[in-house]
């Protein structure tokens, strides 16, 4: 059995996350999705106007039929050795010093990576600036 994970805030829940867990799940035969803590992404986004709280995403995540279990994490590149997966899933959009992190680790422990592009037309930042 493939175990495959991917991370994320999903604080804007929108189509995109809906087809990005489509997408993860076509790859494995189990989905984890790790749902970012709120108070890493203050640290790291500190003017972040977040909308659910971690519990609420971990739920809405959950709910999703492609998605097998949704964890909370607190870094992709100190909590994605903690977890037992096979393929390592993201967006074409993270790349941050965490996820470039999270690949060299993956590397270096033989797992399989997986870069998918993000939906069309869908972006949560845009969405954020519509509603605010």
């Amino acid at each position: 059995m493939k175990v495959g994970l991917t991370f994320g805030v999903f604080d804007y829940f929108h189509y995109g996350h809906l087809k990005l867990f489509e997408r993860c799940k076509s790859y494995c035969d189990y989905l984890i999705v790790a749902v970012q803590k709120s108070e890493e992404i203050n640290k790291t986004k500190p003017d972040a106007k977040i909308l659910y709280t971690t519990k609420q995403r971990i739920e809405m995540v959950s709910a999703i039929k492609f998605v097998d279990k949704a964890i909370e994490y607190t870094s992709v590149e100190d909590d994605i050795a903690k977890i037992d997966f096979d393929i390592f899933i993201l967006g074409g959009d993270q790349n941050h010093c965490g996820f470039v992190n999270a690949i060299n680790w993956c590397k270096e422990n033989n797992k399989d990576i997986i870069r998918l592009e993000r939906t069309e037309g869908i972006c949560s930042s845009n969405l954020k600036r519509s509603l605010i």
